[in-house]
């Protein structure tokens, strides 16, 4: 189970997962309704995008040959900034939706880098040699 957890293959297939989670729920004209908290919308987004940030930073990581976390790190950033992009522009599409908002997308971004963390988090626990103490 280990050695899944540290394929490359296993995590881009998570982040087509998410992706694919993502489009669904963008292309529906009405969400159901979440918990009842402040900033509800920017909150989830920030989420949703950490959890897509963070399996997008291990594919990188675990990635032959591999690359630094800084580079994993900025390359996760990169990703869900330009997935939160073209979702917004998707969901400008969809009817009773709005789309191109620049807080939705600015938490996006910032999920990507939450996530990043995540990973970073995970990669240390999976990777072969073992967490350093």
């Amino acid at each position: 189970m280990l050695s899944a957890l540290r394929s490359p293959k296993f995590w881009y297939g998570m982040v087509v997962v998410w992706f694919l989670t993502l489009f669904f729920l963008s292309s529906l004209p009405k969400l159901p309704p979440g918990p009842k908290i402040p900033f509800e919308d920017k909150v989830m987004h920030l989420i949703f995008y950490s959890i897509g940030g963070a399996w997008f930073y291990l594919a990188r990581r675990f990635q032959l040959p591999p690359i630094s976390g800084r580079a994993a790190m900025w390359a996760a950033v990169l990703f869900c900034a330009l997935i939160g992009a073209s979702d917004e522009f998707h969901q400008s599409f969809v009817p009773n939706r709005s789309g191109n908002d620049p807080w939705d997308w600015l938490a996006d971004t910032l999920g990507g880098m939450v996530g990043s963390l995540f990973g970073w988090i995970g990669w240390r626990l999976i990777r072969p040699t073992g967490p350093r103490l």
